[in-house]
């Protein structure tokens, strides 16, 4: 600045240890990697309002997102950022990107998403809470995903299960070297600031950065075609060419382009998120199912009273939880004031979801 004063991101990058500069809060001095950080901050926005509807669907409450800023920085350069004990979600690219991937929030940031999702308050990250938040995060990728997906043309990429733990940050799993973060701002709706980062390996940062400064294939051709090359078009007409309406074309040279088509990408924008909200209310039969088995007509017919019948689930094993006959869930018997209930122990990953219905 001409007064000398400092900008508050460049104080911000003072205070959390990197280095500023023109080139970004922990860009490492690189010019390419400012850009890498400023085109991948560029695309994370446009899908915030996407991440914000997604959680609070998930959540029953109103979850906004902010931000994010993205920066370069390394492994203690972040470990002087986050508290001592956070949450970890691990959630490898495997496909189209392929590479590190995973998301850091503070202990109150994922307690705050498990209580909103399980309605239940002052609770514990225990294994089921972790599931939950495991779930929420899946959520939060596959809608990064799909974005991705519609901006670089790449319909392959994929991610693995997520593997969420609430562990001392040095033990988190990050990238070696350089890595990117996207920084999350997020209001649960109790007017509390949470955080929430975002890693990508360095290899996934670049790629991804590649990806989205490049068009998707077909674009330049369609351009090609709709510009006509210059004199083409003179000569073959704005629709299509001599070829087709009679112009001046010379005989044995083409000036006609293949008909390029866009991409057909679904992409869920907010108000169509919105719309789920008309079915809140509609009932839905939920079964718990013990254990299933097969048996012959004459040995039904054999039946009675103290008739026992071995069912395939081996004692003490989650029974299966189902919405509409769809497997969704496994959880463990209880009782509850002499009335048998069930406590649900793992949320079935959409991926295996998709897959029982392939």
């Amino acid at each position: 600045m001409s007064d000398g004063a400092l900008s508050q991101a460049e104080i911000d990058a003072l205070l959390s240890g990197r280095s500023g500069g023109e080139g970004g809060a922990g860009s490492g001095g690189g010019g390419g990697n400012s850009n890498e950080t400023a085109v991948i901050e560029s695309f994370l926005k446009t899908t915030i309002a996407s991440q914000s509807n997604v959680i609070s669907m998930m959540t029953g409450g109103t979850v906004n997102f902010s931000g994010p800023s993205v920066f370069e920085t390394s492994r203690d350069a972040f470990l002087n950022e986050i508290p001592d004990i956070v949450t970890s979600v691990k959630i490898d690219f495997t496909a189209g990107f392929p590479g590190e991937h995973l998301f850091v929030m503070t202990e109150d940031t994922a307690k705050s998403i498990a209580s909103l999702m399980n309605k239940e308050e002052n609770i514990t990250l225990d294994e089921m809470a972790m599931s939950v938040i495991a779930e929420s995060v899946s959520q939060m990728s596959g809608t990064e995903i799909t974005a991705l997906s519609g901006k670089t043309g790449n319909k392959s990429i994929a991610s693995a299960s997520p593997e969420a733990v609430n562990i001392p940050k040095a033990a988190v799993a990050m990238p070696s070297g350089n890595f990117v973060v996207a920084a999350y701002n997020v209001d649960m709706g109790d007017g509390v600031p949470q955080k929430i980062w975002e890693i990508f390996g360095p290899s996934v940062a670049q790629a991804i950065a590649a990806a989205l400064n490049t068009p998707p294939a077909g674009a330049a051709a369609q351009n090609g075609a709709m510009s006509g090359g210059g004199g083409a078009m003179g000569n073959a007409g704005a629709m299509g060419g001599g070829a087709m309406y009679g112009g001046n074309t010379p005989a044995g040279s083409s000036f006609m382009q293949p008909v390029q088509f866009p991409n057909l990408n679904y992409q869920t924008g907010a108000h169509e998120q919105g719309n789920i909200g008309l079915l809140m209310d509609v009932y839905m039969e939920m079964t718990v199912e013990l254990g299933r088995t097969r048996k012959l007509i004459k040995e039904i017919l054999m039946m009675g009273e103290g008739t026992i019948i071995e069912l395939d689930k081996l004692a003490g094993e989650p029974v299966d939880i189902l919405v509409n006959h769809k497997l969704i869930a496994k959880g463990e018997v209880v009782v509850i004031d002499e009335n048998f209930g069930v406590r649900v122990t793992e949320i079935i990953s959409p991926q295996e979801r998709l897959s029982e219905v392939g």
